[in-house]
């Protein structure tokens, strides 16, 4: 039988796990500097976790790994989880509520069914939660944060997509469609038809008009601000407190000179989110997003409590990154057997030891090793007979001592 993988599962090959462990790195030492501590969930998560805070709507819940977990006959609904944010929700519910606030970070990865197969459907994430976290300041700590991450990771000209789920609840709201309705119509937006603002009008030209121009704009505060000017009579309370909580975060972006696009319509999938909704792009591929989701720890049966949080996809970054040589290139060193006698295989395995002590990578040529892939290459005759090849200077060099390798390789930081 052939053997073959999954579809829409993938391997990771060491260049590609390189770039992963990189990635990891530099998430991790990004977001020990800003105060976030490290977690970790497991695979399997309560379905009704993400059915009850409105996460699987009646479209993605057919892309969901769901079973029935038979211990003790309970028959409950399980789920590989499809989503990063509520298995943090859960863990802070049960293990961290009586802390005020935390600022947690993890890497995971999540499962959703893609019926071609074609795409993953397993994707891995490092993600931040600011459990606590109110206000701008909350939220725009969040995007400086990723921003800084995915400069560390040299990854310039990122293009910051901001929107607002509240703002665009309300808009709905604006309508004055019946429940059902304005439920439709909020489902068809979370699932990217933003061309369903035109096929609904309500009895109001001017207000028509207004939603039409509020959630077409693609720009700066600055003509945000023109085109949220409605009449006071004409604007509810709802609409000018997520207008005013919107433009209170774009400002303070100003302010610190970080680049954005506002682009409303850009909302895709944020089903819990309550407030601003970030999108990550390079390239015009999709890096990372994220936002403001006050809502969801009650919704999950605890306190209401402010919260927002941000993801970074692996898959894409690792396909951008542009890492430096392979550590074996640099300060790798073969060890070569002249001949497999046990002296000679002893100062082997004693040099390669030594050498490891001092930071080097080090392999036994057992089965004739490629020494392309490294920068020094000793070969062993015996005890007291070494020849080291600079493969980066071509400089050759016979030893009689261990002690004078080792201390010709030098150690490594």
């Amino acid at each position: 039988m052939e053997s073959q993988r999954c579809k829409g599962m993938r391997d990771l090959l060491p260049d590609d796990m390189r770039r992963f462990r990189h990635i990891e790195d530099t998430f991790r030492n990004c977001c020990v500097k800003w105060g976030y501590r490290e977690v970790r969930t497991p695979s399997l998560e309560y379905l009704h976790l993400f059915t009850a805070t409105g996460t699987l709507t009646p479209s993605r819940l057919g892309r969901a790994y769901s079973f029935l977990d038979w211990n003790g006959w309970s028959g409950e609904r399980v789920v590989l989880r499809p989503d990063g944010t509520i298995p943090i929700a859960r863990l802070y519910i049960e293990n961290l509520s009586q802390q005020q606030n935390a600022r947690l970070f993890y890497v995971t990865d999540i499962f959703a069914f893609e019926q071609t197969g074609k795409e993953n459907r397993e994707r891995w994430q490092c993600g931040v939660e600011f459990l606590g976290g109110a206000g701008p300041m909350a939220d725009v700590e969040l995007i400086l944060l990723a921003r800084e991450l995915l400069h560390n990771l040299g990854i310039g000209e990122v293009e910051l997509r901001l929107s607002h789920a509240g703002l665009a609840k309300a808009l709905v709201k604006e309508l004055g469609l019946s429940p059902r309705g304005e439920a439709e119509m909020l489902g068809r937006i979370l699932d990217g038809d933003w061309q369903t603002w035109r096929k609904v009008k309500s009895n109001n030209l001017e207000l028509d008009r207004f939603l039409a121009s509020v959630v077409n704009f693609k720009g700066k505060l600055g003509g945000f601000l023109k085109k949220v000017e409605l009449p006071a009579s004409q604007a509810s309370a709802e609409l000018k407190s997520n207008i005013s909580d919107f433009t209170d975060i774009v400002r303070l972006l100003d302010d610190l000179k970080c680049d954005y696009l506002i682009d409303i319509a850009a909302i895709h999938g944020f089903e819990y989110y309550t407030g601003v909704c970030l999108q990550l792009f390079y390239r015009g591929e999709k890096i990372g997003g994220g936002g403001r989701y006050d809502e969801l720890l009650s919704l999950m049966g605890s306190k209401n409590m402010p919260a927002c949080g941000f993801a970074i996809y692996v898959e894409p970054v690792i396909k951008m990154l542009s890492l430096r040589e392979d550590e074996r290139s640099e300060s790798g060193v073969l060890v070569k057997a002249g001949e497999r006698t046990p002296g000679v295989m002893e100062a082997c395995f004693g040099l390669a030891q030594s050498l490891r002590n001092t930071g080097h990578i080090v392999e036994l040529d057992l089965t004739g090793g490629r020494a392309s892939d490294y920068r020094w290459v000793v070969s062993v005759s015996g005890e007291g007979s070494f020849v080291i090849i600079d493969r980066k200077t071509g400089e050759k060099r016979e030893v009689s001592s261990l002690t004078q390798v080792v201390g010709m390789l030098g150690g490594v930081d």
